[in-house]
């Protein structure tokens, strides 16, 4: 793959075969951010899961305590009360069945979570090969099924985000924006580290964090030591 002028020299500084402390990792994804636009800082965690087993799933919801500097546009799925609380708590759309042939047969997806009342699942199910793919699908454990409307909203407004193990058994996370101080962003990646590593999987024998790899959207790759976790 062929790489321009930019790219590469952000890469010489840095050393591939090298495993940085994670401090020291930040501060490179940060530094090698050169595109023209406010990049994306992600984090990428290769564990030893084997996601094709229910007891080795990992799936779950952590708070940036500095957000992750993207406007998130919330879709609830809601009746009655919990319709006006939706909205009070400041839901960008809030609706039940009139919105299914809107994202079904229309293709609207103008949002970035999904929320729904469990009430709603029913409704929301119908959805399920047009969300699933996307991973838009509520989902108790990422706390988007509830009846607390008002506290998933505002999570996912400060910067609630969702981890999950790909097909590959990793997990794609965003943990800021390239023009975050490099404490915001360390605050950040150790908050959801933490998060993860709570959630390592009691079936699971033998190194549970292979690798961890940080880089910003057009950066090169930065390799963080896994000898803390």
């Amino acid at each position: 793959m062929k790489h321009g002028k930019k790219y590469n020299e952000a890469a010489k500084s840095v050393d591939r075969a090298n495993f940085y402390e994670l401090d020291e990792a930040v501060a490179l994804a940060k530094k090698t951010a050169t595109a023209k636009f406010d990049e994306t800082v992600e984090v990428h965690i290769r564990t030893g899961c084997d996601g094709r087993h229910a007891d080795q799933q990992i799936r779950g919801a952590v708070v940036l305590p500095n957000g992750t500097g993207k406007t998130v546009k919330v879709l609830v799925f809601a009746k009655g009360d919990k319709v006006n609380e939706a909205e009070a708590a400041g839901a960008d759309y809030v609706g039940g069945d009139e919105l299914i042939p809107k994202i079904q047969n229309d293709g609207w997806l103008d949002f970035d979570v999904v929320v729904a009342t469990p009430d709603m699942m029913g409704v929301v199910g119908r959805l399920g090969k047009v969300l699933g793919p996307k991973g838009l699908m509520p989902n108790p454990k990422a706390g988007t099924v509830t009846m607390d409307v008002t506290k998933a909203i505002n999570d996912i407004k400060a910067g609630k985000i969702e981890y999950r193990l790909d097909k590959t058994n990793i997990i794609h996370c965003p943990i800021g924006k390239a023009s975050f101080t490099e404490e915001q962003l360390l605050q950040n990646v150790n908050a959801l580290l933490d998060a993860i590593v709570k959630a390592r999987p009691s079936a699971l024998k033998g190194q549970y964090l292979r690798s961890i790899t940080l880089s910003s959207t057009m950066g090169p790759g930065v390799k963080v030591s896994v000898a803390k976790f």
